[in-house]
């Protein structure tokens, strides 16, 4: 095939769909005989995902990667942010943690030439690195998919940049501007992101998409025309909102669109809502079953509807422990499963289900032990060492992404939940009614779904097949692509792609 330039989707703003059409690309070059794959230098999201080799990249490039039909590699998301607190960050450089960061620290850190003081003995130089990444990645694919991050006209940041115009400059790369316009002001977005961009940059958008447009799409057409006149580039689409093709999300503001009250006639999975969660793509699966309602929650009442609650991951578990014993949620936990409710822990959510929670080295925060809700008789002790691997277990495949150790607390003796592949056992299980793991991604296997479901079969009777979710996502990418390729002229794309 003949090879392509890079192309980067890059945002007005954040949340206006950047990682969606960058999925939808990757899958169109996909079915039209490329060989492409993601890239985004810089992510900041707690969700995460582990690579084949053990490493932590961004979940939405891992889900791009996915629709491309290529397993994920670090050099996809060579440096990660996730967030702590609303101040600090982890910072993760080529799927390895190098400690964490003070948001202002960071950023003024990050000199023109994008080096960063992160400890006393070394300096890093993040845009050789990220640089580094994208070159080896295009070595091996075509065409490169890239994505940018937030707005490009941040221009009190342009100079720290490592993301968006400095790296298209750097990939060579053709940059689409893509537009929000379902929240207004979509005109003054698009031509002043574009307007306070260098003569330079200005030169590598090619193009503009304008997504999540509801109503007639015959009553933009003049609009459409302005802004070419008002831009000088064209509007290659313009995309409509959609809410049947589901994909999953990288950014907290997806859960605002969850469901958040239990539902008569399904069995109701109540996610406990914390502060800091993490990873919810882990229930993206059971979302989309429909044996099951699930619904996000922190209310003591909503609880004790739910048939199965889970206690899910976060980026600080002593902190949201504390949160839950304050806010009265560990105590209707507790109180749900003596009356017989499900109770499955997963990374985080399974730490606090034990006796106790320690962290004598800080690792976490100040607070250096914790009582768990102690449904399960083990004990967790937080270390600094990260672990993250992919495992396969007799329940199916999935990721590890924690820190921290947890045992049988004292003599107790209790069973593993899970049979690892490499001769490992992961987590712990009482009953068939409370359970934990630190595998991510064990709600996407069937098989684990039917056995948290098993003691629901009477509720489950009228309630449909078992739930194929791998089948179920390749064709949510290919109704995706679908949908861009109707609205987003893809032969001009090429053109685009192609002239030199």
């Amino acid at each position: 095939m003949k090879k392509l330039h890079p192309v980067m989707l890059a945002g007005t703003g954040s949340d206006v769909g950047k990682s969606v059409i960058a999925a939808a690309l990757c899958r169109i070059f996909r079915q039209d005989g490329y060989h492409p794959a993601p890239f985004k230098a810089q992510n900041m999201a707690l969700n995460s995902y582990a690579t084949p080799d053990g490493l932590e990249i961004g979940r939405a490039q891992a889900v791009q990667a996915e629709a491309a039909g290529i397993p994920c590699h670090t050099d996809m998301n060579p440096l990660l942010l996730k967030p702590q607190s609303d101040h600090t960050s982890q910072v993760i450089l080529n799927g390895r943690p190098l400690g964490n960061k003070d948001a202002y620290d960071y950023w003024r850190g990050i000199s023109q030439k994008g080096q960063s003081l992160l400890c006393e003995k070394s300096e890093v130089d993040y845009r050789k690195e990220v640089c580094d990444a994208f070159d080896r990645l295009s070595a091996r694919y075509n065409p490169i998919v890239m994505e940018g991050a937030g707005s490009i006209a941040e221009i009190n940041l342009k100079d720290r940049d490592l993301v968006n115009l400095s790296m298209a400059r750097h990939a060579k790369a053709d940059v689409i501007l893509v537009g929000d316009i379902d929240r207004g002001g979509v005109f003054a977005s698009v031509y002043g992101s574009i307007a306070l961009q260098t003569p330079e940059d200005r030169k590598l958008i090619k193009g503009i998409i304008i997504n999540k447009f509801r109503g007639d799409m015959r009553l933009f057409e003049e609009g459409r025309k302005m802004l070419e006149d008002l831009c000088g580039i064209p509007v290659l689409g313009v995309v409509p909102y959609f809410k049947d093709i589901h994909i999953e999300e990288e950014d907290s503001v997806a859960l605002s669109q969850k469901s958040f009250e239990a539902q008569q006639g399904k069995v109701n999975i109540a996610v406990v809502m914390l502060r800091h969660l993490s990873n919810y793509t882990d229930f993206d699966s059971l979302e989309q079953d429909p044996r099951v309602h699930l619904f996000y929650t922190n209310n003591v009442e909503d609880i004790r509807k739910a048939d199965i609650i889970i206690l899910p991951g976060t980026k600080s578990t002593l902190h949201d422990l504390y949160e839950l014993r304050r806010n009265g949620c560990a105590q209707a936990i507790i109180r749900a499963h003596r009356e017989g409710t499900t109770v499955l822990g997963i990374c985080g959510g399974y730490q606090m289900m034990g006796i106790e929670v320690c962290d004598p080295d800080h690792v976490e925060g100040d607070i250096e032990r914790l009582p768990g809700l102690g449904l399960l008789p083990v004990s967790t002790t937080m270390s600094g060492e990260k672990v993250t691997r992919q495992v396969t277990s007799d329940y199916g495949a999935g990721y590890e992404i924690h820190m921290g150790e947890t045992r049988p607390f004292g003599d107790a003796k209790v069973s593993p939940l899970l049979h690892l592949s490499d001769g490992r056992d992961d987590g712990y299980i009482v009953d068939n009614k409370c359970m934990g793991t630190y595998v991510h991604g064990i709600l996407d296997n069937a098989p684990f779904i039917d056995f948290l479901l098993q003691p629901f079969v009477d509720k489950l009777a009228e309630a449909g097949k078992p739930f194929d979710y791998q089948a179920f996502k390749e064709e949510q990418y290919n109704r995706l692509a679908d949908h861009v390729r109707k609205y987003v002229d893809i032969e001009r794309l090429y053109q685009i792609l192609t002239n030199d």
